[in-house]
């Protein structure tokens, strides 16, 4: 019988995380879970490391790595805990690791992520910060490594699954016209710009159709998710701005499309759940049970479309800007929108203050060549710092 693959999960307490362990326990011959990691929530990591028996759990935050080190040390258990950057990046690179979940939320995640690929691992791509901060350089690293990149976004893995095997060769050479990348819209939707200037933190983060984290969430509720998403589907796919388009898609059940140019569009549906795109990726070429309901059809009953609007939505306009512009201008929006979305969320700025924040610092901070990670880094520094004075300036008028 075969050896049960190793994972190492980079964020396991967040919603990724929490749904990839579920699907994991569900396949105890296939998978065992090698390393656990989090930010600081001690109580989630604990009982997931009672569960799961890693060899390592990891903490950015220093002071919760040594309380779940007490608490396991309590319950006998032999696991070893890490602290720190460099230990995400150890247990992402592991030689006894075949699969890299790698959900951690924001730039945190670009590190351990990009080391999974330098170490030629299967990489199972939920961090969205990865390919839109650092997408050449990531891409490069899965080719130069052998490495194997599976996306988790609904989206994306719907694409994939939608896609031929030669996409590899090039979009228009396989047929492909077109990429449409489904949006639910979030919770306003239908809100005028009025409405929009009213938001709050708790209505924003009341999603009609998905559960996921609250900086996620945000971002969905801005259509800045949709936005980064187009960066990522052009470094996963090789499109072009032009080839790919966004579609409000409200119910969710179409993740998303391919057009081809016979004229066919092909598209994966399911319910909303995270559990189907990873239990696609961790099975992936195969098929495995995920604990996801069937579809039904006549349950859903109908599918609506619409195009959406980017004069009330200006975050989606401010991504295919950062694409077109390419170097570090997709690092630069990515610094100021998670600058943006946390002072939103501590009631700091307004909901229409996230979109003008991002667009100051774009016209204020010239894109620059990525050659190196270095300048990757950089360019998040100073997209933050900028963010964070116009915040100053703002807070204080």
């Amino acid at each position: 019988m075969n050896q049960p693959q190793q994972i190492t999960i980079l964020g396991a307490t967040g919603s990724i995380g929490v749904s990839t362990l579920d699907v994991v326990s569900r396949h105890p011959q296939r998978y065992r879970v090698f390393a656990l990691t989090a930010h600081s929530n001690v109580v989630v990591m604990l009982a997931q490391c009672l569960q799961f028996q890693p060899d390592f759990a990891v903490m950015m935050d220093a002071d919760a790595a040594e309380q779940l080190a007490q608490a396991l040390d309590n319950e006998g258990l032999q696991t070893q805990v890490l602290c720190g950057i460099e230990a995400l990046e150890q247990v992402a690179e592991h030689q006894q690791v075949d699969i890299v979940m790698a959900a951690i939320v924001g730039a945190a995640g670009m590190r351990p992520a990009l080391a999974a690929a330098k170490a030629g691992k299967k990489v199972l791509l939920a961090n969205k910060e990865t390919l839109v901060m650092a997408g050449h350089l990531f891409m490069e690293a899965v080719k130069h490594n052998g490495a194997t990149l599976l996306p988790i976004d609904s989206e994306h893995n719907a694409i994939f699954q939608c896609l031929p095997a030669t996409f590899s060769d090039g979009l228009l050479a396989s047929g492909v016209t077109k990429i449409l990348l489904t949006a639910s819209g979030g919770p306003f939707r239908r809100y005028s710009q009025a409405q929009l200037a009213t938001v709050t933190p708790e209505q924003a983060l009341n999603h009609p159709n998905w559960s996921m984290g609250r900086k996620v969430t945000i971002d969905s509720a801005t259509l800045m998710n949709k936005g980064l998403e187009v960066i990522e589907a052009h470094w996963l796919f090789g499109a072009s701005a032009a080839q790919i388009e966004v579609v409000i898609h409200p119910q969710s059940v179409i993740h998303s499309m391919v057009q081809y140019s016979d004229g066919s569009v092909l598209a994966e549906l399911g319910n909303p759940d995270m559990r189907t795109p990873i239990a696609h990726a961790l099975a992936w070429p195969e098929r495995i049970t995920s604990g996801v309901a069937a579809l039904d059809l006549f349950a859903t009953a109908r599918l609506d479309f619409e195009a959406p609007d980017t004069v009330r939505f200006p975050c989606l306009r401010l991504a295919f800007e950062a694409l077109q512009q390419a170097g570090t201008a997709p690092a630069l929006l990515n610094a100021a929108n998670e600058v943006a979305v946390d002072a939103f969320l501590q009631g700091k700025i307004a909901f229409l203050d996230i979109p003008r924040l991002i667009e100051t610092v774009l016209e204020n901070i010239p894109s620059r060549i990525v050659t190196c990670l270095q300048d990757v880094v950089e360019a998040n520094a100073v997209g933050r710092e900028t963010a964070e004075v116009w915040l100053k300036e703002t807070m204080t008028c």
